[in-house]
């Protein structure tokens, strides 16, 4: 084979690990799971918990300290929690180009400081050709800030007429393919495609919804069951791991009061998912018309486990609005928006913003605990399908080797024989830290490197099938991951020079990369002008930033 394949990286955002049907769940993704059925599912593969960090991390094949993504993209000082994708790193698009690539964005960016004037942490500056998105990290679906089409503010045309924010993701990216195809054929395209859904407020079409009404009427105890049975069955998981106690800070569901509005808001959620495979079908069939699949790498995941975060109730509309820049105050049409789960308020229309809750999420992790934010497996882990019939000729197979976000960016590296750069324009960069996967698109691999985690103080190494992690402040936990994938037994306490290793390479790991503690985080943001009621909350360790 000579011709270098597409890539095609499809990103969602905040989706737990069993919501999709070819992960156990009860979300219609026919497409997805044709790419399943058709190429490979990785059982153990790791994202970095947190929308911006996990975003920066797959586009340079880094850890997010290294990149200037430390927490978020605000400003709290040091140069790794800068906020903005940073010099020292080179992302996807910029190395492939020595490989004479075009690149393009549709979708998230969610690696810039700046949301309303380019920079030089700004897709078109950081290697893609076209970009059509959002600055921004949430928003609205009908009406979302930072609307921009290359370098330029295009908000006005989310006032047309049945505008919808999924939907303009998935057209704009077949849109790309297309013109691709008619202006560049016989060179090879990465196609970046950054989708806000499922992320809250939960905003779907009505068509949409419908399509669930009743599918959750069991409630999460029973569905949590029976979605640890199929990802037992699919050859997922392994039926030693038991499924985890519900969150204890959520009743039973034959004890949960509104359920109209609980039915409701998972309904909405499965919508949003929907939707996006939705999409998904229709670039897959462009690249299909223009006889670009066989040798079109797919490659779709989650940028963390599924969010417990409400939307926040003591924030003021000014912060959420012009602060923060995650929502507008007005519909299109006029009428006042409508911030916060109030049971007497369904979700899905323009007119609302909401999020599904505690409860479902926990479902949507299935059968892990913890969620976004926490680097226990609920936080961390995703899906990963990787479809590419003309170069791996895999149908259906499961891979439970491990890996993690930085092995994306290897992993396209090696498909596509492109070097990965020792400087970029004239500035040295960092090395690159992932481990191609490309071997294990034919088989299950023996080992692999260390992999290491932080955010805001929840952190993990992982060695082999050993796991230490922690969850701020409390005191780390070791796993045995062969074992105790559900991690339900601590064993730190009987393999004390284990976790005396573990911990020291953490550290070295930590010290390397730039991982700023926990209590200086907590200081910097105290002097910085971050919303007082992000860093004021008793609750600061899960912040309620998008």
């Amino acid at each position: 084979m000579t011709d270098k394949p597409n890539i095609l990286l499809i990103l969602n955002d905040d989706m737990g690990y069993s919501d999709i049907g070819c992960y156990g769940g009860e979300v219609e993704t026919p497409n997805l799971d044709r790419l399943a059925r058709n190429g490979i599912r990785f059982s153990q593969f790791y994202n970095t918990a947190r929308c911006s960090p996990s975003r920066a991390s797959l586009l340079t094949g880094l850890h997010p300290h290294q990149t200037g993504i430390g927490v978020l993209t605000y400003n709290m000082g040091p140069e790794g929690y800068a906020g903005n994708l940073n010099r020292r790193c080179v992302t996807i698009a910029e190395a492939l180009k020595a490989s004479g690539y075009r690149s393009y964005l549709s979708g998230k960016w969610h690696v810039a400081g700046n949301l309303t004037q380019p920079t030089d942490s700004w897709p078109l500056q950081r290697g893609f050709d076209e970009f059509y998105g959002t600055i921004i990290g949430a928003g609205s679906f009908y009406d979302p800030n930072t609307l921009t089409r290359g370098n330029s503010n295009i908000e006005h045309e989310a006032k047309a007429p049945g505008f919808f924010y999924t939907d303009a993701i998935s057209d704009n990216a077949v849109e790309f393919i297309r013109r691709h195809r008619r202006e560049h054929a016989g060179t090879p395209f990465f196609q970046y495609v950054a989708y806000t859904a499922p992320h809250w407020p939960l905003h779907a079409h009505d068509e949409d919804i419908a399509k669930y009404k009743g599918r959750f009427d069991q409630g999460w105890d029973k569905l949590r069951e029976e979605r640890l049975e199929r990802l037992v069955k699919s050859g997922i998981l392994d039926r030693a791991w038991p499924l985890t106690d519900r969150d204890p800070t959520q009743p039973a569901w034959t004890q949960a009061q509104h359920k109209e509005w609980l039915l409701r808001c998972m309904e909405v959620y499965a919508a949003q998912i929907d939707r996006m495979d939705q999409g998904i079908g229709r670039i897959l069939r462009s690249l299909e018309e223009t006889g670009q699949l066989d040798n079109t790498l797919v490659i779709f995941l989650s940028d963390n486990g599924a969010c417990a975060e409400d939307i926040p109730d003591n924030l003021t509309v000014d912060e959420l609005v012009n602060k923060l820049m995650i929502a507008k105050e007005r519909t299109r049409g006029g009428e006042p928006v409508q911030f916060g789960n109030d049971p007497a308020l369904m979700p899905g229309p323009e007119n609302t913003y909401q999020s599904y809750g505690r409860a479902w999420a926990n479902l949507s992790n299935s059968p892990f605990r913890l969620y976004k934010h926490w680097i226990h497996e609920g936080g961390i882990s995703t899906p990963l399908i990787m479809h590419w019939p003309a170069g791996t000729g895999q149908r259906n197979a499961i891979r439970h080797t491990p890996g993690y976000l930085p092995d994306i960016m290897a992993t396209v590296l090696d498909v596509t024989g492109t070097p990965y750069p020792r400087e970029w324009q004239g500035q040295p960069i960092e090395p690159l830290e992932g481990h191609s996967l490309l071997p294990a698109l034919s088989r299950e691999l023996p080992s692999r490197p260390p992999m290491f985690w932080e955010h805001e103080g929840n952190a993990a190494v992982r060695i082999g099938k050993w796991k230490l992690v922690r969850k701020y402040p409390d005191p780390w936990e070791l796993y045995d991951m062969e074992l105790d994938r559900t991690e339900l037994n601590d064993v730190a306490a009987q393999h004390p020079d284990r976790v005396k290793d573990m911990l020291a390479q953490y550290d070295a790991w930590a010290r390397r990369c730039g991982v700023i503690p926990k209590e200086r985080i907590d200081q910097l943001l105290r002097e910085q002008q971050v919303p007082t009621a992000f860093w004021e909350r008793d609750d600061f360790k899960a912040p309620y930033l998008p």
